[in-house]
């Protein structure tokens, strides 16, 4: 029985939501590879009390939650309420595990840089901002690609004001997605320069850091909690994700451009090689290089520790309580 029989069967009017014949068999992969994801990333935010990770954990969930959705959605091709929400929850997952990257990155340069070198010539911005900015950009991205998705996905070919529908949604979407390759184009360029402006702090950054008797670990002052020392690896991590998030942004920048008859659209391979493989790829990344064992994720940053990543002179608003986003 092919797939619009089998959707006859259920619903009595044959309507297919898909403008391919969808593959159960690598939506089954996807959803497996997430669900593991979950799991490790659940676990290592627990391990690490990386409780702002709990961004990243719903992130994989959504993916999960999504390619799972999308397995009963295989079967079933023309149940619009499983189509929309497969496909809205795949598209806008990757939105959150931008915004979590910019928390990374924020404290990262909290983590090596001293308070009175934290200036905005050494990111372009003052650097307690540049996590709120990015941030709210990823925020408007988000809520854009969510109406354009929602909008999209939801509209059928043969509605009588489709055409405007699908242009409509087309747009927002699109919007949203150049919002988020702009701003995350922009993030890219400052984390690799990160790298070699960062080289300048080494030494002082040892000088803070307390090695543990007998373990490969260092402490902060003014922290209870032990890190590895070799935080740079953490910004590699970040850089090379940087990097998957915008080849998956650039093909759906394309495939919101091309419309709903487009090859991307019309060819399932197009999505898991550009969105999925790069999806799945970042969750590993992460699962193998978790952000709470190099620098301090929980949501809020304590006074304590921030003057004492103050020791050579900064002043009280520096002093003050940094949070979640700094």
């Amino acid at each position: 029985m092919s797939l619009l029989e089998r959707a006859a069967s259920f619903h009595g009017d044959v309507k297919d939501w898909y403008s391919y014949e969808p593959v159960t068999g690598v939506a089954v992969a996807a959803c497996a590879c997430f669900a593991v994801g979950l799991v490790v990333h659940l676990w290592q935010m627990i391990r690490h009390k990386a409780w702002i990770w709990c961004v990243m954990v719903i992130a994989v969930a959504m993916e999960c939650f999504g390619y799972g959705i999308r397995i009963a959605s295989t079967h079933d091709v023309a149940s619009k309420p499983k189509f929309v929400a497969q496909y809205v929850l795949i598209v806008l997952a990757p939105v959150l595990m931008t915004g979590i990257i910019y928390v990374v990155f924020g404290r990262i340069v909290f983590h090596v840089v001293p308070a009175e070198s934290r200036t905005a010539k050494l990111l372009w911005a003052p650097p307690r901002w540049i996590t709120p900015i990015f941030v709210g950009c990823d925020v408007v991205a988000l809520l854009l690609q969510l109406v354009g998705a929602v909008m999209i996905a939801g509209t059928s070919p043969t509605d009588t004001d489709a055409k405007d529908k699908l242009k409509r949604g087309k747009d927002i979407a699109l919007a949203g997605v150049t919002v988020q390759i702009v701003g995350f184009g922009l993030f890219s360029v400052i984390a690799a320069r990160f790298h070699f402006t960062s080289k300048h702090f080494k030494d002082d950054l040892q000088k803070r850091l307390q090695p543990v008797p007998g373990e490969k670990m260092v402490t902060v002052p003014g922290l209870d909690r032990k890190f590895r020392p070799n935080w740079e690896v953490l910004l590699y991590a970040v850089n090379l994700s940087c990097a998957l998030i915008l080849v998956r942004s650039i093909y759906r920048e394309i495939e919101f451009g091309e419309g709903k008859t487009g090859y991307s659209n019309t060819h399932e391979w197009v999505q898991y090689c550009f969105d999925t493989i790069p999806m799945v790829m970042l969750t590993l990344l992460y699962a193998i290089f978790p952000p709470g064992r190099y620098v301090q994720m929980s949501f809020k940053q304590t006074k304590g520790a921030a003057q004492a990543r103050s020791l050579n002179g900064s002043s009280d608003v520096e002093a003050a309580p940094i949070q979640g986003a700094a």
